[in-house]
């Protein structure tokens, strides 16, 4: 019995989420101005927050990036990026502060994992449209952009267990190699509860896709989303607002795919 936590994109940039999403960020003041604050992990497949004055427009790499009245933005890093980000802030006032912010290098574990069920680790043909129709109403989900600021404080741990696997670990299913793993494995009994991490939206809640069973993604605005599949049981459905420690889902039995959670715009 396992339940996961993954990882999402936000702002049309991928980038992946893990452990670290779900503590407290650490708050990098951004060269000598006191005006735009950053906080995050600044590493490879990280969330970064960012804070600037009210009325002030944020760009990454030339896109536009959603700032709340506030002030409060998001961005992501991919988990394998290694070149920087130019971020560049308009202020009201027509002052333009420009940087480049380079993610810091992580060292990523391998995993094997034997015994899996031979048709969820390759499929056979005529389930793949399917399974494209799937992923992609995820995506969809997960491309939301919406006002919501939950994304600007730290999220709770949405289940309790030992984690068993990390975010960012090289897949080898039955001894074939699969894409990495985009998620954090957390051990916990059969039905244990799943609580949202932070306020958000429920974008996108399905009892029964093919690979990721039970499956339900939260908005918390501004595109920053999470992701919670191979539940036994959905406690949301889509268009509900759910607020930090809600009862969202339980995880499945240990004979499913693992549950797993995500985090991203």
């Amino acid at each position: 019995m396992i339940a996961k936590v993954i990882a999402a994109a936000m702002e049309r940039r991928l980038f992946l989420v893990g452990a670290a999403a779900f503590s407290a960020l650490p708050r990098i003041a951004w060269a000598d101005s006191a005006r735009t604050m950053l906080s995050g992990a600044m590493e490879q497949g990280s969330l970064v927050v960012g804070r600037t004055e009210p009325g002030a427009k944020v760009e990454l790499d030339g896109n536009s990036v959603s700032v709340s009245p506030e002030g409060l933005f998001a961005f992501g890093f991919a988990y394998d990026q290694t070149k920087p980000c130019r971020l560049a802030i308009r202020y009201k006032d027509l002052k333009i502060e420009t940087r480049d912010v380079t993610p810091t290098k992580r060292q990523y574990e391998i995993q094997r994992i034997t015994g899996l069920p031979e048709k969820f680790v390759s499929p056979p043909a005529d389930v793949e449209a399917r399974i494209q129709r799937e992923n992609a109403l995820v995506g969809e989900a997960r491309k939301r952009d919406t006002g919501g600021t939950a994304f600007s404080e730290p999220f709770d741990w949405p289940a309790v267990g030992i984690v068993s696997g990390v975010f960012g670990s090289q897949r080898i299913l039955n001894g074939e190699p699969k894409a990495p793993h985009f998620g954090v494995d957390i051990a916990a009994g059969e039905g244990a509860p799943i609580h949202a991490p932070a306020d958000g939206v429920v974008s996108l809640a399905d009892p029964d896709f093919y690979l990721t069973g039970g499956t339900t993604v939260l908005d918390h605005g501004h595109g920053v989303s999470t992701t919670y599949i191979h539940q036994s049981e959905l406690k949301v459905t889509e268009g509900e607002k759910v607020v930090r420690g809600q009862l969202i889902g339980l995880v499945g039995h240990k004979a499913a795919p693992p549950v797993r959670i995500c985090i991203g715009p």
